[in-house]
């Protein structure tokens, strides 16, 4: 797809889920040093900040963590959230102090909020950047990002295998989730859940048939209300599972309304410390 030339070009990177991405690309054929340190999450998502500067371009950039906790909101409505996550592999553990200093020796912005995931944040900022005229591409592989995406806002999803990265817009989500509007990826993902971050959806409740549902009713709520309409099991399942498909639907939005800054001067692409990288 063709974007739209831009003078302002913002990219926000999702830190974790490049650095998991990284570590898991060389899991066959893991880059060891001469401590015999895994060092591929930090040479993969080192490759990959190179990659943007050099091919994209961007004017303005920073890189978004998780803080240590996670969401504070999510796992108050539902204790579960994300609960049933592997332990971090310690090839990504020891590495990311050292992947925050070679960011900070490119003198790129690391960004975090207390409380807020990188989704969370990456959502504000993005919005915010929406407002000042940038053109904005988040870097993430996480498909729930789509519910963020407009006609100034992308998702960059990162290549795989030697293929390109993908550019999603709206036109992409819309095709990619079967809906007619980028806000109801929400909708798909508290009917059928998601099982990265333990959402559970309501059962029996797949892509296909949250789409064609959706189609029909417009929302979870449309659906909740209008089950009359609906027969045997599956109709059974949305009455039964209403309270846990609008606690889904909750968890799975991304939260925009949050308390983080865009400081433009902060974010511009400048020359990096090449002493401090090497």
């Amino acid at each position: 797809m063709i974007t739209p030339v831009t003078e302002k070009k913002l990219f926000l990177i999702d830190a974790y889920a490049l650095i998991f991405r990284a570590y898991f690309a060389f899991a066959k054929n893991p880059r060891i040093n001469s401590k015999g340190q895994n060092t591929s999450a930090a040479f993969g998502f080192t490759n990959s900040l190179i990659d943007i500067l050099r091919n994209e371009k961007p004017t303005h950039i920073a890189v978004v963590f998780d803080p240590p906790g996670g969401s504070v909101s999510r796992r108050e409505d539902f204790p579960e959230y994300k609960a049933h996550r592997d332990e971090t592999p310690e090839g990504i553990v020891t590495m990311i102090e050292p992947i925050k200093n070679i960011i900070r020796a490119f003198n790129i912005p690391i960004l975090q909020v207390n409380g807020f995931e990188a989704d969370d944040v990456i959502g504000a900022l993005s919005k915010k950047a929406e407002v000042k005229g940038f053109t904005t591409y988040m870097m993430t592989p996480d498909k729930d990002f789509g519910q963020l995406v407009t006609d100034k806002v992308f998702m960059f999803r990162p290549g795989r295998g030697g293929n390109p990265a993908e550019i999603w817009g709206v036109k992409e989500i819309c095709e990619k989730f079967d809906v007619e509007n980028v806000l109801q990826v929400i909708d798909v993902l508290g009917l059928q859940g998601d099982a990265a971050d333990n959402i559970p959806g309501i059962p029996g409740i797949g892509g296909k048939t949250a789409s064609k549902l959706l189609k029909q009713f417009g929302s979870v709520e449309g659906i909740l209300e209008n089950t009359d309409q609906l027969k045997g099991k599956q109709k059974e399942n949305l009455e039964n599972f209403a309270e846990q498909g609008i606690l889904s639907k909750k968890l799975a939005r991304i939260i925009t309304d949050i308390d983080v800054e865009l400081n433009e001067e902060e974010l511009v692409v400048c020359d990096v410390d090449a002493e401090k990288i090497r």
